[in-house]
């Protein structure tokens, strides 16, 4: 029997049995890199996978985006062993990435921070140099609950009693047991560079740099937006429902009108809190511009219109630019590493018309706005003339808000900043956290699916590139806010379960983009359905789901 390798266009024979490392083991390094898990029929495997059949087979290198989630999650792996070696009965929770890393924190030991952050580094060293067997097992529930019951993870029970699955995949560490998103590495020697250090009121696990993996990735302080996954990680803990296992429990119980509408109210309680900080700096007479910026599917449009009508509230009249228009024309457009036009760059757009009308705007002036016609690649003016009266605001959104070039030319005093995204709290249990790059492609497939006219394919294809887009224009100014919002709902995976499935369902089953769409499937095969009837038609979700009473 044969596989066929994609990475390097040949057939490899094998034994029936033989698992993926033992033929990475034969190859030679002909493949160039050190994979460190695959694509197996496009979909994601551990090297464990043994082959019994004919097989596609694509290794996967850690820069990738599948070998970046193996890596990471073989690392959390490593330093639950780790953790529970020297902190027995210690709960560690990973929370989120946030700073370059994720977020840990250990409940149960009074232990100075600094102190069990080196031990834990150094017995995470330990045990990737002893190069132990991560072994892939598969057992019924019923068993791996009781496993999971004896070394105490109580949010691990949980979810699998609420999934009701006959058979479960676990990996098993050094004597532990442990679930985990996506394939592990067979071996902890495969691993190589990390970090754990103190960082807030908890730690911080860095995996490596995916561009140059000998080394560790690197710390980038958040302290803003650390402070809105903790508020909203509060507010999980007041209400009850903290992860996958406890949602579901509480939708078994019919209890989901209730928490829908008090995560709606908990949505507008922190609108108005920033329209009303807005306002007070609208009287002491700066904030005349307001800059809404956040990535892909982040919920933009519908905070936009919200904030709009809480500023009318306190009696200021929203004025709304679009950027789009102030594209320059398209044979100017700068071209990315394809060659195709960026649109997301920066200098797609005419910096110095934008800052002269802002500028003019603020002085009371009149100016006469562009509009640009995408059909022709040109801007172009028709006489559409606004200014800005005093009790008049500015609100512009657009991915480049919070990057200081966009509007050089306005005093800072001029300018609030908000940075919108879905930032993720409801976890899966406690070492398994939701991606929020995850949560916002579910948004877009769903919502390009049914208002753009675009597959999950297509959309999938080019997330990567919108990917680039963001960490390369969005990311790095997001600690510029002055105020960020978090448009996530710890209902939204459930309500857009059925709806996001049936969208995958139709990418086909040759082509790579299915890797994505299955492990989605998959991911989203963890919560409950919720229906969407209870969605009010102001919320958020609107966007995306559709029945909104905004238009857009």
């Amino acid at each position: 029997m044969k596989i066929y390798c994609v990475n390097l266009n040949e057939y490899i024979p094998f034994e029936g049995g033989e698992t993926l490392q033992s033929i990475v083991g034969r190859l030679d390094g002909k493949l160039g890199f050190s994979p460190v898990c695959a694509r197996v029929n496009n979909k994601e495997e551990g090297l464990s996978f043994p082959l019994y059949a004919p097989k596609q087979v694509e290794f996967v290198p850690v820069g990738d985006a599948a070998g970046q989630r193996c890596y990471t999650r073989s690392l959390c792996m490593v330093l639950y062993r780790a953790a529970e070696s020297l902190v027995p009965g210690a709960r560690l929770e990973i929370c989120n990435a946030v700073s370059g890393g994720y977020y840990v924190r250990i409940t149960g030991t009074m232990a100075d921070r600094a102190r069990l952050a080196g031990d834990i580094a150094a017995e995470m060293r330990r045990l990737i140099d002893a190069d132990l067997p991560i072994e892939r097992k598969e057992k019924p529930t019923a068993e791996v609950i009781e496993l999971f019951r004896k070394q105490g993870l109580d949010a691990k029970v949980a979810l699998l009693e609420s999934l009701h699955e006959l058979y479960t995949i676990f990996y098993r560490l050094d004597g532990l047991a442990d679930t985990t998103l996506s394939p592990l590495v067979p071996r902890t020697g495969m691993l190589g560079a990390f970090g754990f250090v103190p960082y807030e009121e908890g730690f911080l696990l860095l995996g490596c740099n995916h561009a140059a993996p000998e080394t560790v990735a690197e710390m980038r302080p958040q302290p803003k937006l650390y402070r809105a996954f903790k508020a909203y990680q509060e507010f999980n803990r007041i209400i009850g429902i903290r992860n996958a296992g406890s949602l579901n429990t509480a939708v078994d119980r019919g209890d989901t009108g209730m928490m829908i509408n008090v995560a709606e109210a908990l949505h507008t309680k922190h609108i108005r809190e920033i329209a009303q900080a807005i306002t007070d700096r609208h009287k002491a007479g700066g904030a005349r511009v307001v800059l809404i910026a956040g990535p892909s599917s982040s919920g933009k449009t519908t905070f936009t219109k919200r904030l709009g009508i809480e500023l009318l509230t306190n009696l200021l009249k929203p004025v709304m630019i679009s950027l789009d228009d102030y594209f320059v024309d398209r044979h100017l457009t700068p071209r990315d590493e394809t060659g195709d036009y960026d649109y997301e760059s920066l200098f797609s757009l005419d910096l110095e018309l934008f800052n002269a009308h802002l500028c003019a705007l603020i002085r009371g002036e009149e100016v006469e706005l562009p509009t640009y016609n995408f059909e022709k690649g040109t801007r172009e003016f028709r006489g559409r003339r606004i200014s800005l009266p005093s009790d008049s605001i500015l609100l512009i959104e657009g991915i480049h808000g919070l990057n200081p070039e966009l509007t050089s030319a306005v005093p800072d005093d001029m300018k609030y900043r908000v940075y919108v995204s879905a930032l993720s709290t409801i976890s899966i249990d406690d070492h398994n956290w939701v991606s929020t790059t995850d949560n916002r492609l579910l948004r877009r497939i769903i919502r390009d699916y049914k208002y753009r006219g675009t597959t999950a394919l297509s959309t999938i294809r080019r997330w990567p590139s919108v990917r680039r887009g963001e960490e390369k224009w969005i990311f790095p100014y997001q600690e510029n806010a002055d105020s960020i919002f978090n448009s996530s709902f710890i209902f939204e995976l459930g309500v857009m379960r059925d709806e996001a499935e049936r969208v995958l369902r139709t990418v086909p089953r040759d082509v790579p983009e299915y890797a994505q769409a299955h492990r989605l499937r998959h991911f989203l095969g963890y919560f409950a359905s919720v229906s969407s009837r209870l969605i009010p038609p102001t919320s958020l979700m609107r966007e995306f789901l559709g029945g909104s009473s905004f238009k857009y």
